[in-house]
This record gives C-alpha cells, sequence and structure tokens, in this order.
C-alpha cells in the first residue's frame, strides 16, 4: 500500500445528527448553515484536546455555495464559532463529494509538510439553501452551463442518470425497494443499539439539543415504498423512497501529522492511506464509485475482499447496487449503519459524514481497513483509502 513520508492521521470525527432539509419540520431549521458547521468544528477541536490556535488550515466543503453559503463559508463559520481569525479556511465545491474532497486535500496538505493540523469537513443546510436557492440564483445572474457544454455533453437531471444506470443493469423497482428498506433497517438498529452516539455532537438549537438523526423511518416496508410516484419517468423506477433525503448536517475530521499528534498528545485513529478523483461520461455521472474504487485498488495492490467495510453513498439506489456488481464486494460489509436514503444526504457534508462513520465502523468492529467513495455531480468520482491504527 502506498506510504507517504509524513502521513495524515486521522485524530478525530465527528457530526451533527442530520435533520430534515425542510423549512417548517427540519429541526436544524432555525440554525444559520455557518452556525451549524461552527458548532461541530468546534466539537471536534474539544473532542481531540487541541488547541484552536494550532490549526493550520480549515478546509470545508459545500456544494450550494449561494445565500446563507456564500462567501466563503468555511472561514464564516470558524468566526462564527469564535475560533481564532489567525487560522486560514478554503472552501471546497466538488458536488456530492465537497466534504471528501476537503478531508482528502487537507491529508493532502499534511504529506506534503505544508501543514501540521487541519481541520476538514463540510456542511450543507439544505432546508435554507437547497436547489430553489441555486436556481434561483441561475436565474437571476445567469445559467452555470453554457451553451458549449450542451454541444458535447447532453447533460440530464441526476435522477434520470440514475434511472439510467438501473435499466443498464436491468434493475427493477422491488430491488431499489428493498436496498432502501435495508438502509432505514440497518439505520434504525444503529441508533437504538447507540452505534451513532460516539460520532454525533450534540446540536445546540433554540428548540433544545439535537443529536439524533431525523430521517431514518423505522418500519419502512417494501409495501409502503411501492406506493410512491416515481419522481424523474412515469415509467421509471426511482423514487423518493428509494433516493437519498434532502438534508441538513455538518461533519468534521480533524488530522495531524505524526508529530503534531505526538506533541499534542493525540490519539492515531486511522491514517489516510490513498486518495483518488476521476471523471465519467457526465450524462451518466453517477458511475464514478466504480473506476476510483478499481483504481484505488489497483495502485495499492489490493482486492475488494482485502477491504474490512465500505460506504458507498446512496445517492441513489442504483449507485450501490451498480458498485456492488461490478464490484463483486460483499454487501454485507457495505453502509452497515445504513446510508443516505435513511440518514440523509447535505450535500457538501456527506463525505466527511461517510468517513466519520467509516472510522466508527472500523473502531467498533475491529476493522482495519475502510473505502469511501462517492458519485458527484458532473461525472465525477471520488474514492479514500483509510487505515485503522
Amino acid at each position: 500500500m502506498r506510504q507517504p513520508a509524513q502521513p495524515a492521521y486521522v485524530v478525530e470525527a465527528c457530526r451533527s445528527a442530520i435533520g430534515r432539509g425542510h423549512p417548517e419540520k427540519g429541526a436544524l431549521r432555525q440554525i444559520h448553515p455557518a452556525v451549524l458547521f461552527g458548532q461541530v468544528m468546534r466539537g471536534a477541536l474539544s473532542r481531540a484536546g487541541v488547541d484552536p490556535a494550532t490549526v493550520d488550515n480549515v478546509i470545508g466543503g459545500c456544494a450550494h455555495q449561494v445565500a446563507e453559503q456564500s462567501a466563503g463559508i468555511v472561514r464564516t463559520a470558524w468566526l462564527a464559532a469564535g475560533l481564532p481569525y489567525t487560522t486560514g479556511a478554503t472552501t471546497v465545491d466538488v458536488r456530492c463529494g465537497s466534504g471528501q474532497q476537503a478531508v482528502n486535500y487537507g491529508a493532502l496538505t499534511i504529506e506534503a509538510g505544508i501543514n501540521e493540523i487541519v481541520l476538514a469537513g463540510g456542511v450543507e443546510h439544505m432546508g435554507r439553501v437547497g436547489f430553489r436557492a441555486s436556481d434561483g440564483a441561475q436565474a437571476q445572474f445567469g445559467k452555470a452551463f453554457p451553451p458549449e457544454l450542451y454541444a458535447h455533453h447532453d447533460v440530464i437531471p441526476q435522477g434520470l442518470a440514475a434511472e439510467m444506470i438501473a435499466t443498464q443493469y436491468g434493475m427493477t423497482r422491488d430491488e431499489l425497494d428493498r436496498f432502501a428498506v435495508q438502509s432505514h433497517a440497518r439505520a434504525d438498529t444503529a441508533t437504538r443499539n447507540g452505534d451513532f452516539k460516539r460520532e454525533i455532537l450534540s446540536i445546540e438549537t433554540p428548540e433544545g439539543d439535537f443529536a439524533q438523526d431525523q430521517g431514518i423511518r423505522a418500519g419502512t416496508s417494501t409495501e409502503s415504498l411501492a406506493g410512491l410516484a416515481t419522481v424523474f419517468r412515469d415509467d421509471g423506477i426511482v423514487t423518493a423512497g428509494n433516493a437519498s433525503q434532502i438534508s441538513d448536517g455538518a461533519a468534521a475530521v480533524l488530522l495531524a501529522s505524526g508529530r503534531a499528534a505526538d506533541a499534542a498528545g493525540l490519539r492515531r485513529r486511522a491514517v489516510i492511506v490513498d486518495q483518488v478523483t476521476i471523471g465519467v461520461d457526465p450524462v451518466t455521472m453517477l458511475t464514478g464509485p466504480v473506476p476510483s474504487t478499481r483504481r484505488l485498488l489497483e495502485r495499492n495492490g489490493l482486492k475488494i475482499a482485502d477491504i474490512d467495510y465500505y460506504e458507498v453513498n446512496e445517492a441513489f439506489a442504483p449507485v450501490p447496487l451498480s458498485w456492488l456488481h461490478e464490484t463483486g464486494a460483499d454487501p454485507e460489509r457495505l453502509n452497515v449503519r445504513g446510508g443516505a436514503i435513511a440518514l440523509g444526504h447535505p450535500l457538501g457534508c456527506t463525505g466527511a459524514r461517510l468517513l466519520t462513520s467509516l472510522l466508527h465502523v472500523l473502531e467498533d468492529r475491529d476493522g482495519e481497513l475502510g473505502l469511501v467513495t462517492m458519485c458527484c455531480g458532473g461525472g465525477i468520482g471520488t474514492a479514500t483509502l483509510i487505515r485503522r491504527i
């Protein structure tokens, strides 16, 4: 496996509970996204016992950088939390993979010897700044996609891309719904067993502390999901029930060099072994997890069976299902505590949330190697390999 001269170690990882991205029913609806992320940042530092003044840089992801999430939300969040203004901050946009890529970039700066301690992660408050805010900004100031893009690629909505993948692999509505039921069941079991308690940081809201994921629907069945209408095609099979939820959340992963960890008495919990970012057809766009996984495994001389647990983002059920088909991975090691279909998918947060959840799964189940991989809008695939210490 790849062995950087100065590895980046994960010394802390935590997240907010994930709220419904609903302006009236969301548990986090009254919290500004910068305040939400700031609470998680401060919580990660407090849990690790790290002096905020020793953090060299803050790197965070956010997909919809408009309105309350504009103007460099990562810097805003850091300052809103009352943390030292002498620390720099960078906001990353790799669509759904923004939070994961923020952690990846933070690890690279440590490996390069530029930084010693980096706080990375991501935030998305879709209840306050969702697709409508982004669409509204484009309506007022101009479209994100120019005619030149369409001259080369017939870009379509992600939901239609999910339908295309489902058709390609001959998936059925029942297959997608059964996967969704499993996601809710696993997340519900993990919640009842207290498996998320170590990774969730309680968030202060005007209505009280929020510390339990809001989107999990205990008792979800294929019968209940079968009654939902399709969303993207009348003759399709993708519904709101077998796709990820619109959500609010933030996550933080604290990284340190070995030298900095030892000097501060920090526990090295995992090491970032390797990472890749690849491009795929921007039309089908959601297939990135397959080639990114293959490249990461090949580069490190590994087989999929060598990985103890994997987190593949459940943007739409066809994504992890096609990944399982192509990689031959063990479905019992995939998203073992549920995924975005049950927990929710706060876009810029999710990559960091997946890494946080994976670390805790490896620790709780005595695993060593873990993989996170995501599909991202525009046809990007991200993958990160970590090894528990």
